[in-house]
């Protein structure tokens, strides 16, 4: 099947965020608490989500302003927060939703705007379910939220320090309060 928009087989950017799902919550398992089936089961449920959520966020308001938008996975960024793991920390950058057509400053900031606020949206979710799932959910939703907030090339913060410098403060330090509530 084509996404007619790109041209670009749907089942690629399936298979793309499907193996990003699943690598994330390999990597956030083995931070949670090793390869066990509770992990493993836990991270998908709680950072695979946040990331599925985040990446779609971006898309579904993209193609709500008339762009052609689509999930590309970065299998080396993939593996290599995957190594990380095993050290005790991640660097997650596993992929990013590209756009094509043209858009106004608004937009692009409405967009980077969409994934953090989206992983924030999660966090408060996540704060209403009991144990593990919960806990971890709050903490590691708010944790992408911030993550994904620092202004450096690439990470949605940069686009939203450069077009609104109050909004970017007042969503980093809602995610940084949310990554403290636990």
């Amino acid at each position: 099947m084509q996404d007619s928009r790109l041209g670009i087989p749907f089942y690629g950017e399936t298979f793309d965020l499907t193996a990003a799902w699943l690598v994330l919550g390999l990597a956030f398992a083995n931070l949670l608490g090793g390869l066990t089936i509770t992990s493993i089961l836990v991270a998908l449920l709680t950072a695979g989500l946040g990331f599925l959520v985040h990446e779609v966020a971006h898309k579904l308001v993209s193609i709500k302003f008339g762009l052609e938008a689509i999930f590309r996975a970065d299998y080396r960024f993939l593996a290599f927060a995957l190594l990380l793991s095993f050290a005790g920390f991640i660097f997650a950058a596993p992929g990013a939703v590209y756009t094509r057509g043209r858009r106004t400053a608004r937009q692009d900031l409405l967009i980077s705007l969409s994934g953090p606020l989206s992983n924030i949206g999660l966090a408060i979710f996540f704060l209403f379910i009991p144990g593990l799932v919960g806990a971890y959910g709050q903490y590691i939703n708010a944790w992408l939220a911030l993550f994904n907030m620092i202004p450096f090339a690439g990470l949605d913060g940069e686009t939203v320090y450069r077009e609104n410098k109050p909004i970017f403060f007042a969503v980093v330090g809602l995610a940084f309060y949310l990554s403290f509530l636990i």
